[in-house]
């Protein structure tokens, strides 16, 4: 039995598919169980209840637990769990005692590797091409993509490829005890994806470049905590035309990775414009 955490979200939602397709038995894990919408033969359960029983690979996403990952990670570690799959960050390579999300994941893999389990931390770089879905309000009702750093360049990750990379993980072991950094195929600034999001649509997108203050309130209006609002100028500004390095993720899955074009392709209906 392979437990899934964060069932739901953008890169657990594609490895059930995955796991399902290779035959493995899943049980799903989701703060709302009867809402989830997950496939027939999944076993789906609270996430409050973690059900351990049978469960020998877990994958792990801190997002499905907002109270720590140290409860959850005792009760893995306690019911003999033999592998967890964390989905981790490359931000653990940034010793910034400020970078908070890399600080917590750091903590995270610590903690996981003193359970003694099989382990694969999967650190994505560049970010998650879903991102973009904070814009797609706004472009759907006025076409227009704001970000504080038009000239911010990141490698985005379509998250079928992170889930492809988390089923490999869960599936051989080929990557037990590794920590492979992967990136999208292409280095793509803000306002790249803005264009992008418009010629996939066929329908322009302009891109409306916001203050420091004015994204700073934006964020914090959409719920971002303050220190993570903080942390995100500070390594935007650091990205501003400096094209992102590509770590293909082609060795791991035998093919080449997804592009952002792709993405957009897939969820193509978030940025249609609403008509009357």
């Amino acid at each position: 039995m392979i437990l899934v955490t964060g069932a739901t979200g953008h890169v657990a939602r594609p490895l059930v598919n995955e796991l399902l397709a290779a035959g493995r038995k899943v049980r799903a894990l989701s703060r709302d169980p009867a809402r989830a919408g997950l496939p027939d033969g999944v076993e789906v359960a609270a996430t409050a209840d973690l059900p351990l029983d049978g469960v020998t690979s877990v994958f792990f996403v801190t997002a499905a637990f907002p109270q720590g990952h140290e409860e959850p990670i005792g009760k893995m570690q306690a019911a003999g769990v033999r592998r967890i799959v964390a989905l981790s960050s490359y931000s653990v390579l940034d010793d910034d005692p400020k970078n908070m999300i890399g600080v917590k994941h750091r903590e995270l893999e610590r903690r996981i590797d003193e359970t003694g389990a099989e382990r694969t931390f999967l650190r994505p770089a560049g970010g998650f091409a879903a991102t973009a879905l904070e814009w797609a309000e706004r472009i759907r009702t006025d076409g227009i993509a704001p970000f504080p750093f038009k000239d911010a360049q990141t490698a985005p990750l379509h998250e079928r490829d992170i889930a492809a990379m988390a089923a490999r993980a869960l599936l051989t072991d080929d990557l037990v005890g590794e920590a492979p950094l992967f990136s999208g195929p292409e280095s793509l600034s803000y306002s790249d994806r803005a264009r992008i999001i418009g010629e996939v649509t066929g329908e322009p997108v302009r891109f409306a470049e916001l203050s420091h203050d004015e994204a700073r309130q934006e964020w914090l209006r959409a719920g971002i905590p303050a220190h993570a609002v903080e942390a995100r100028l500070r390594m935007f500004a650091k990205l501003v035309g400096r094209p992102h390095e590509i770590s293909p993720v082609d060795s791991y899955l035998g093919r080449p990775g997804l592009t952002f074009a792709q993405w957009v392709a897939e969820h193509i209906n978030s940025f249609r414009k609403v008509t009357t």
